[in-house]
């Protein structure tokens, strides 16, 4: 099993950079997809992207698109995500996750069942 911690969120402007990680243990990272799913005050739990489990496939929802990258480097068991061109409605709580079954890729979160505690990303105006 994968058990993902998340780093890297903090406070910044609109239109800058962050760039957060995902730690996961458990020896079978690199057979997972991983994905980055975020939590708006007030709102439901929203899809952000997806890596597949050798790293050849992204998904990644329209509101992000062209802004943010996915990344995975199986030797150190992490997932990252660049944030560019932030905007304040990308204030979030962000969290990574693991899918549910192994060689598989989806964007819906019912499909991965192992979660991080999330991190926090504040976009000021």
């Amino acid at each position: 099993q994968v058990q993902p911690v998340e780093s890297g969120g903090g406070l910044v402007q609109a239109g800058g950079s962050l760039r957060l990680s995902c730690v996961a243990s458990g020896r079978t990272f690199s057979t997972y997809a991983m994905g980055w799913f975020r939590r708006a005050p007030g709102k439901g739990r929203e899809f952000v992207a997806v890596i597949s489990w050798n790293g050849d496939t992204t998904y990644y929802a329209d509101s992000v698109k062209g802004r943010f990258a996915i990344s995975r480097d199986d030797a150190k068991n992490t997932v990252y995500l660049q944030m560019s061109s932030l905007k304040p409605e990308d204030t979030a709580v962000y969290y990574c996750a693991a899918g549910t079954l192994p060689y598989t890729i989806s964007t819906s979160p019912a499909n991965f069942d192992t979660w991080g505690q999330g991190t926090q990303v504040t976009v000021s105006s």
